[in-house]
């Protein structure tokens, strides 16, 4: 039996189920309020695919005032709300409750404004991730999170989990390319935070409501800073015998000041699941590949990898291999892309997200492989090595009694570990249900306390996502507690 368990409903709102939905329907039109048990089951999960809940009812709200109006009916009625961008989190950030409706934001998808000379773009927020960056190629600019979920996860995903993606190591994530939201309170009151403008004066809310998972608000639509295209950028596939100097080498690489724009760690059964899945051209007798990119003009890439490569030599690589075209670096980047798709093919798996300082790698990559004789499982792992954003995906069968219950315990284990060395739960993919019971670990009393208040000013009866990110016992308690002193 899994450790992950969701609030009992309320029986009194699954009681006036009909009389809910019918008022939903006033609000908005009716083709955009889903109560099909057959066709909200695409709304019971996100892609932590082990567990699963159908909701109330779907909302797909089209304009900033529908979601205004959906709001304001749920909090009159005390219903809970579960913000959905694509459905990509693999922390199960959108996993429904029984009695809660999921407000859907993939029907707003409009681009709507562009500025180059100004160096941002507005949109709304159901907008997928690289629709931003093909809307501005054609003038060579890229907006610069670039999640492996990229072509699916939308903007408003990305901006409730602070995503980044393998170009973050320079060009940051979320928040470093966030300048605006527009947003949605759970009152039905609608806010805008920032906008096109560097430093936004006044408290920074839009730190606060970047990461803050959906328990604020529903952001509708987004400025966000966009970039120019560097002159030009090039990989190199460096290959180790062991984890561990891989690990080593990626933190003097570091300790160097160089700064790549990515510094990507595959290990072998990785590597071998994406060759096979892409055809990339990866080394496969290797025990862990790095993928570092540097970008710049030809003269500036040509001295940036004669460095790495140096640095790379007192590690003594199996194999050192510089991209010689464009279509080897689509390639090389292809393969990354796909991981977390090649190893769905081989195995059930669940995809851990914890944070590490760059000089644990080698001890946290060695300890992770003594967890996984310990548990008995394999591990994968394939993740931002640069900023220590490790990704290790634990392979288990979903059909074998107990397996699941050892994959989850190996990964509280991953996380636990994270936090010891100095690192963090999360990195981008959010605490969602995965992670909250492991909140404690990280935080303190106080610490959460601090954080709840937050979420007591935005949303005081505690109907945003309200299952999510804090432990069970602690955030029921304070919803019960806040129910009963709103009413």
């Amino acid at each position: 039996m899994s450790q992950i368990k969701m609030p009992l409903p309320d029986v009194s709102i699954l009681e006036r189920r009909e009389q809910l939905i019918s008022g939903l329907k006033s609000i908005i039109d009716s083709e955009n309020v889903i109560t099909d048990p057959l066709e909200t089951i695409v709304y019971e999960c996100d892609a932590l695919t082990a567990y699963r809940c159908p909701p109330l009812a779907v909302t797909l709200p089209q304009t900033t005032e529908e979601v205004a109006a959906i709001l304001k009916y749920c909090h009159r009625n005390n219903l809970p709300v579960i913000p959905r961008g694509a459905g990509t989190s693999l922390a199960g950030g959108a996993l429904p409750t029984a009695d809660s409706i999921v407000i859907g934001v993939a029907r707003l998808n409009n681009l709507l404004e562009v500025d180059l000379p100004n160096r941002f773009i507005r949109v709304q927020a159901g907008i997928t991730n690289l629709a931003v960056s093909e809307a501005v190629s054609g003038d060579n600019f890229f907006y610069a999170p670039d999640p492996s979920s990229q072509l699916a996860c939308a903007i408003a995903g990305n901006i409730a989990m602070n995503s980044g993606g393998a170009h973050c190591l320079k060009y940051g994530v979320t928040t470093n390319n966030l300048m605006g939201v527009r947003m949605v309170t759970m009152e039905g009151e609608i806010l805008d935070v920032g906008g096109a403008h560097l430093d936004p004066a006044d408290y920074d809310l839009l730190g606060v409501i970047c990461g803050s998972e959906g328990q604020f608000g529903i952001v509708t639509e987004a400025t966000l800073r966009i970039l120019g295209k560097p002159e030009g950028a090039r990989p190199i596939l460096m290959g180790f015998n062991s984890n561990e100097v891989a690990g080593a080498c990626v933190a003097d690489i570091i300790k160097a000041g160089l700064l790549p724009v990515a510094l990507e760690f595959m290990d072998k059964p990785a590597v071998i699941a994406c060759e096979n899945f892409a055809k990339a051209g990866y080394p496969t007798d290797v025990e862990a590949l790095l993928i570092v990119e540097v970008e710049g003009s030809d003269s500036e890439i040509d001295d940036q990898l004669e460095k790495i490569r140096e640095i790379a030599r007192h590690h003594n690589p199996a194999v050192l291999r510089e991209s010689e075209s464009a279509l080897q670096s689509d390639l090389i980047w292809k393969g990354r892309k796909a991981a977390f798709g090649a190893m769905g093919q081989i195995s059930d798996y669940m995809c851990m997200d914890g944070t590490i300082p760059t000089s644990q790698l080698p001890n946290v990559l060695g300890r992770m492989q003594e967890m996984a004789k310990q548990y008995g499982l394999r591990v994968a792992n394939v993740f931002h090595a640069g900023d220590g954003n490790l990704h290790p995906l634990i392979l288990f069968d979903a059909n074998k009694p107990g397996d699941q219950q050892k994959c989850e315990d190996f990964g509280s284990a991953i996380l636990k570990l994270c936090v010891e060395v100095g690192g963090c739960l999360t990195g981008e993919h959010g605490v969602g249900i995965e992670k909250r019971e492991l909140m404690n670990i990280q935080f303190n009393e106080q610490d959460l306390e601090m954080q709840m208040r937050i979420k007591d000013v935005f949303d005081s009866k505690w109907l945003l996502n309200a299952a999510k990110v804090f432990p069970t016992e602690i955030s029921q308690s304070r919803r019960r507690r806040n129910s009963r002193s709103v009413a």
